[in-house]
């Protein structure tokens, strides 16, 4: 069985890691019982980029419970977290290629790796699989019959790809589920963001200005826990429903290029490409520190600032201090990559349970192939949204209401009004 890790003397510490986050999995671990007894995805290839963390492996055991055989490589170069890539690979025998750190040329390595296997699904978090695949690999395209994906930059790449005519298989929209966005993208990117600030900076947040690139769902999560740390949060957008909001949320909205000489934290959530850029860098206050949680290193101008530079160095574990030309420092924090997985631990477990059971549940459905999909990008079927929430209540202990068949008969009539 083909792998590439660090270290594949890990594989222990990874196996207990796994086990402890596999405690707060209770939806993904109800799935694996059933896809145990009646192997679902039996003969299925499948070929997985996501953030290698311990979470993550417990999706990749579902699915080998269920008949598939995987091939797990990062979706990013600094979210992996190596003893679990050694714990997968020794442990439970699934082919993983993924090293925390690794290089430009060794990502792309471990994506073709995963795509040699000829996978019939790809799963996919930011759409780099799926990018590789079409571009370089299009020969094997004719294996395929189906994906998913996890992120929101992900679904904008594919919706484009879709829209262009290019893309050549259907995919589903996890990320675009409810109990993936509104609990994973809220509350997991704003505890662990901030987690990941705090880990590399050691800085205190209370009263700061702590400026948010981006109200999406993500953005939310992340202004609500620094609001929570104490700090005046203020907002940056360009959509006006969204901006909206943030300001009837109680939150300070402004243009970036005014919230860069007033912040002493920056954190983008958006998405999309230079967000903060080198003439917002050139008014920021000394000392600045400079973050980015959304997918890609993109939103960050990192070309830009090193060109009004005269300095960079490594000042402190996934601190990297830019001296300007004016004599200023920015900080920027995990080269500008997801934070929260660069110098923490990604999403609480009991966040991803409800993230990947819509990932095996998805995969599950287009395998059985119940409706013909088109070459388009489909959202995650209404019933497996709902299920999903409705075991995570169960178990977390909380009942809640049924409808009276009267009920029922009223919200499906027209004429019975006051």
């Amino acid at each position: 069985m083909p792998y590439d890790v660090k270290d594949i003397k890990l594989a222990k510490d990874g196996a207990l890691r796994i086990e402890w986050a596999n405690q707060s999995m209770p939806v993904l671990n109800r799935i694996k019982e059933r896809f145990a007894k009646e192997k679902p995805l039996k003969g299925v290839r499948l070929g997985a980029c996501l953030h290698v963390t311990t979470e993550t492996a417990s999706l990749m055991r579902t699915l080998k419970a269920g008949g598939a055989k995987v091939a797990l490589c990062a979706s990013n170069p600094l979210s992996t977290q190596d003893d679990v890539a050694a714990a997968l690979s020794k442990k439970d025998k699934i082919s993983t290629f993924a090293i925390k750190g690794e290089n430009h040329k060794t990502y792309y390595k471990h994506i073709n790796a995963v795509l040699d296997t000829k996978p019939h699904y790809t799963m996919d978090d930011g759409a780099d699989l799926v990018s590789v695949l079409h571009s370089e690999r299009s020969e094997l395209i004719k294996w395929v019959r189906g994906g998913t994906e996890e992120t929101t930059t992900g679904i904008i790449r594919l919706r484009s790809m879709a829209a262009d005519g290019v893309l050549q298989y259907p995919i589903i929209a996890v990320n675009d589920a409810q109990t993936k966005h509104l609990f994973d993208n809220r509350y997991g990117t704003g505890q662990s963001t901030m987690d990941g600030i705090i880990r590399a900076t050691n800085r205190l947040v209370a009263g700061t200005q702590f400026v948010v690139c981006g109200y999406g769902w993500c953005g939310r999560g992340l202004a609500m826990r620094a609001r929570g740390m104490g700090a005046n949060v203020i907002i940056t957008e360009v959509d006006p429903v969204a901006a909206l909001e943030a300001v009837m949320d109680g939150f300070s909205v402004m243009p970036i290029r005014k919230a860069a000489r007033v912040g002493d934290f920056f954190c983008t959530v958006t998405g999309n490409i230079n967000v903060i850029r080198k003439d917002h860098f050139k008014t920021m206050k000394d000392g600045a520190i400079v973050a980015n949680s959304g997918h890609f290193n993109v939103e960050l101008d990192l070309i830009g600032l090193k060109e009004i530079s005269t300095s960079v160095r490594r000042i402190r574990s996934f601190v990297e201090e830019y001296l300007l030309e004016n004599g200023r420092r920015i900080n920027v924090l995990g080269e500008g990559r997801l934070i929260n997985l660069a110098a923490a631990e990604g999403h609480p477990s009991s966040v991803m349970d409800m993230s990947f059971a819509n990932q095996a549940l998805s995969i599950e459905h287009m395998v059985k192939g119940k409706l013909k999909l088109e070459r388009e990008v489909y959202p995650v079927p209404h019933a497996i949204d709902m299920e999903i929430a409705r075991v995570k209540l169960s178990a977390m202990g909380v009942p809640i209401d049924k409808l009276t068949p009267e009920q029922k008969k009223y919200l499906a009539s027209w004429d019975m009004g006051t």
